[in-house]
């Protein structure tokens, strides 16, 4: 269990999924957290279950993103930890047959999404001289999956992105590092085909997914003050699926 009184959490994405099982896992264990989420509803449902903070961000829009740091900073007085979870599968096409539409709408939320939040929330804690940040990629980021050419692409910038920042960062006591999971049965799931999902839990070799608990354990030890060296990190939880 990591002590994490006295600190404060933005977990983007939080109303559901990795981020919620993060926010129930931050708060058990001291910590005061804000989610952002674009859902309205379920982020409002979440913060009254978990007797947290909570603000509707859409976190494709820079100004959007810049307003809620501001916002969460007057609320909970700092920013100590970033779980940046909110992202979507996109559809399952060929990369010949992939609509551009979508494309773009996929790097929006995962890449463009995911800079912002990184960029405002890392200069607070930069003036601090303390902070967390833990991007949520994919092993799609690391080994690429057939028929899903913009979230591998995405994932991989995200690994990229993180890598960047935490060399950055690495003059303070910012951690800056990023996670690959395998699949987890979440309702990102829902945005794919069953061909797809069938496809993705043979490539583990554990033989099923990974759960939202286990992504949070890991990314509650990534968010915590032991966390104190490693920066700029990719970490594996795969089931064995990663090779390298």
């Amino acid at each position: 269990m990591a002590n994490f009184n006295g600190q404060t959490a933005v977990i983007t994405g939080g109303a559901q999924g990795i981020g919620l099982a993060t926010a129930k896992r931050f708060i058990k264990d001291g910590c005061e957290v804000m989610i952002w989420d674009i859902d309205k509803k379920l982020g409002m449902d979440a913060a009254k279950e978990l007797n947290c903070h909570f603000l509707e961000v859409d976190q494709t829009d820079n100004k959007v993103v810049e307003q809620a740091t501001a916002e969460t900073i007057n609320q909970l007085k700092k920013i100590d930890i970033l779980v940046c979870s909110a992202g979507i599968a996109g559809p399952t096409f060929s990369t010949w047959d992939y609509p551009v539409e979508e494309w773009s709408k996929v790097f929006n939320v995962n890449v463009n999404g995911v800079f912002y939040c990184n960029k405002y929330v890392v200069k607070t804690m930069r003036h601090n001289g303390y902070g967390r940040i833990i991007n949520i990629a994919s092993i799609a980021g690391k080994e690429g999956n057939p028929n899903a050419p913009a979230y591998s692409a995405s994932k991989a910038a995200v690994i990229g992105l993180t890598k960047s920042l935490g060399k950055e960062t690495a003059d303070q006591d910012i951690a800056v590092n990023c996670i690959t999971p395998a699949t987890a049965k979440t309702r990102i799931l829902d945005q794919v085909s069953q061909e797809f999902i069938d496809y993705m839990l043979s490539k583990i070799p554990r033989k099923r997914f990974v759960t939202v608990d286990e992504i949070a354990s890991l990314i509650t030890f990534l968010g915590s003050k032991e966390n104190s060296f490693t920066t700029a990190g990719v970490f594996d939880i795969s089931g064995g699926r990663a090779t390298y």
